[in-house]
């Protein structure tokens, strides 16, 4: 196995600021970069918050000038990040929850949440979901949330050859216990890492658990983050093993 270091960015969301969103994700990366972290994954629509009444005013084209400054950073820096925006529907104008993975050789890939949540309906329609994503030796299948609660988004994951399941996730203490035992469920039963990047604070009228994580193959949780709060959660594969670290990020 090639050496692999990947990270759960636990961000806390300013509601509804783009701007102020994007200057704190460009910390996340440049904290990622400094830690030799290769791909990193933001929470659900980590760029605006949780926030579904503003999610139609904001959504965009995800090729829209206004994610350059993170399309640049990643670019100049090696690291490719995924992160959570209100879309666009190229057909029908529709607003869909994306996953947009800024790779670091300047190209960008789309994925978009397949199963609503509950509610959800009322400001997102469903999307398509999007081809995993190739990683060096690795293949990557991405989910937001609520895919992960449906045991055939991650078993289509693993018939596609995925060696790693990534998740950007609003998960409340309420649901966390079981959320992450279906996500530790899926490690072991598909032999594939899982990587869940939550909120790390109050988001769209939720109080988010915090504490990502990220499993290996064998379903071992390798770290979590201990709490709530800004943090990057770090795996590291060298010769097949994993090690783990939480890294603190600083926010002006």
């Amino acid at each position: 196995m090639s050496t692999l270091t990947i990270a759960a960015a636990q961000s806390i969301s300013v509601a509804g600021d783009l701007a102020t969103n994007i200057l704190r994700h460009q910390r996340f990366i440049q904290a990622a970069a400094d830690q030799g972290v290769e791909f990193l994954v933001f929470p659900e629509l980590s760029l605006t918050g949780y926030e579904g009444e503003v999610a139609a005013a904001l959504a965009i084209d995800p090729r829209d000038a206004v994610l350059q400054p993170l399309r640049d950073l990643v670019r100049e820096l090696g690291v490719t990040a995924v992160v959570g925006m209100s879309v666009r529907s190229q057909t029908d104008s529709a607003v869909l929850i994306g996953a947009l993975t800024l790779r670091a050789d300047g190209s960008l890939e789309v994925y978009t949440k397949q199963h609503l949540h509950s509610g959800e309906e009322s400001f997102f329609a469903p999307g398509a979901g999007g081809a995993p994503l190739k990683m060096g030796d690795d293949i990557v299948a991405l989910a937001v949330c609520a895919d992960f609660s449906h045991t055939s988004h991650a078993a289509n994951a693993a018939s596609q050859g995925a060696d790693l399941y990534a998740a950007g996730v609003l998960i409340s203490e309420k649901g966390y216990a079981a959320d992450t035992a279906l996500l530790e469920g899926y490690a072991r039963s598909h032999s594939m890492a899982v990587l869940m990047a939550n909120h790390g604070g109050l988001t769209g009228g939720w109080q988010s658990a915090g504490r990502s994580a990220i499993w290996s193959e064998e379903g071992t949780l390798i770290v979590a983050a201990p709490g709530t709060g800004d943090c990057l959660v770090i795996a590291r594969r060298t010769e097949g093993v994993w090690t783990g670290q939480v890294a603190s990020v600083e926010q002006r």
